[in-house]
């Protein structure tokens, strides 16, 4: 079976947010494959291992996703693909959706596409629905298992109101949570894999589409609401009097 894992590079869930000039900014926050992709790689490896095939790991993003591909390498994938090109900085979720769905036709498709529940930089967790309607397969969302029979997939999804278990015909779309298992550590050789690993890089041009144009923008414009404040001291002859004064005014402006 193949199997491809899509994954993306964001910051590190320990970045603090910075607000400089009304805009939001990560700041030097150090970048990493996003946690919930970890899942969708172990997702992946759990049925390579239970049925056999191959597992390639897909993310666009700029050169620096190299890190994040090489983590997935590490862990357990067979290869890896990075879509980078400078037209796509400013990808939405339809956006992403469209050039992972090109790069997957390119690839020549897939029997199974598995997803981490979201991201954590923008957490919309739309592209893997998005990529399955552009691709026409099913999607089954929120797996918290995947078992394969024959020529279909059953996951057990983990839903607020409890379990739901749905099946469908592959090729399919997955998205995973949790629940699909912690998320192997990368072995030492398979560090060292990684680290070697010729990892190639497409462009608009390979793909052979043009870089789509965004249907949600973000301005990231911070404007904190204005506070006014003002102080004013008690003061009073004995202790109890200031306090008796403290307790008017805490009941006229209804405090209590």
């Amino acid at each position: 079976m193949k199997i491809i894992a899509c994954i993306k590079q964001v910051p590190d869930s320990e970045a603090k947010v910075k607000a400089e000039g009304g805009q939001v900014s990560w700041g030097d926050a150090p970048l990493v494959i996003n946690p919930f992709d970890e899942y969708a790689v172990e997702g992946a490896l759990q049925q390579k291992e239970a049925i056999g095939g191959t597992v390639t790991a897909l993310c666009v993003g700029p050169e620096s996703a190299r890190d994040a591909l090489k983590h997935a390498l590490a862990m357990g994938a067979d290869e890896a693909i990075l879509v980078s090109d400078p037209a796509l900085e400013n990808l939405d979720t339809v956006g992403a959706a469209r050039i992972l769905a090109a790069a997957i036709q390119k690839i020549g498709g897939a029997e199974m596409i598995i997803f981490g529940r979201q991201t954590l930089d923008n957490g919309a967790g739309l592209t893997p629905a998005q990529t399955a309607r552009i691709l026409k397969m099913p999607m089954l969302g929120l797996a918290g298992s995947i078992k394969v029979e024959g020529g279909s997939v059953t996951v057990d999804r983990v839903i607020e109101e409890g379990r739901q278990t749905v099946s469908a015909n592959l090729p399919a779309v997955l998205s995973v949570v949790q629940s699909i298992g912690e998320p192997r550590y990368p072995s030492f050789m398979g560090i060292r894999k990684a680290s070697k690993a010729n990892i190639p890089v497409w462009s608009l041009g390979d793909l052979g589409v043009s870089a789509p144009a965004p249907v949600v923008t973000r301005s990231e414009l911070i404007n904190p609401p204005v506070q006014e404040t003002t102080t004013e001291i008690i003061s009073g002859e004995t202790p109890e009097a200031i306090a008796e004064i403290l307790a008017d005014k805490i009941l006229a402006e209804k405090v209590l």
